[in-house]
């Protein structure tokens, strides 16, 4: 059963703006991000790696791909709910943070204990906001899926890096 509520409803240009708002946050963490991992495709290229590492180009197709999704995820399960003490959109809030706070710490600091930290802590709070999502609506929720796949995925490339490279 989908929740929603009469706010749901709200005419077209709220709705608009609301996904506006969804996709400028996703693109400042990016530009963010970014900015911090400037130099990261050759950093990332001098780190010893395991066999499994993709190549540094794909990171940044499969990070807006997935920065895509994020951002229609929060826009449908805001509609559902358009309170910031949503509790869906405050976990939501919390994995951007610690997602922005990565890319600074692993590649921006060559901090790789404290990144792989960051990125524990995210991987349980994604799993918490695909929880709030599902209970707020249930396709925004399957969206968040590919970025669950993949910080799972670079969770352990982060481990496996720190451990090659400690």
């Amino acid at each position: 059963m989908q929740v929603t509520s009469p706010k749901a409803h709200q005419p077209g240009s709220l709705h608009l703006a609301a996904l506006l708002v969804s996709l400028f946050a996703v693109i400042i963490v990016a530009a963010l991000g970014g900015l911090a991992s400037a130099d990261a495709a050759a950093d990332y290229g001098k780190l010893a790696q395991p066999g499994w590492a993709p190549p540094s180009y794909l990171f940044g197709p499969v990070w807006s791909g997935l920065y895509l999704l994020m951002a229609v995820a929060a826009w449908l399960v805001w509609r559902t709910d358009p309170r910031w003490r949503n509790p869906a959109v405050i976990a939501y809030s919390v994995q951007l943070a610690l997602n922005l706070a990565w890319s600074p710490l692993f590649f921006g600091l060559g901090w790789r204990g404290p990144a792989l930290v960051d990125i524990v802590v995210l991987d349980v709070v994604v799993v918490v906001t695909i929880i709030a999502f599902w209970k707020r609506h249930r396709a925004a929720a399957l969206l968040m899926l590919p970025y669950l796949g993949w910080i799972l995925f670079a969770t352990a490339l982060n481990y496996s890096v720190w451990s090659l490279n400690s």
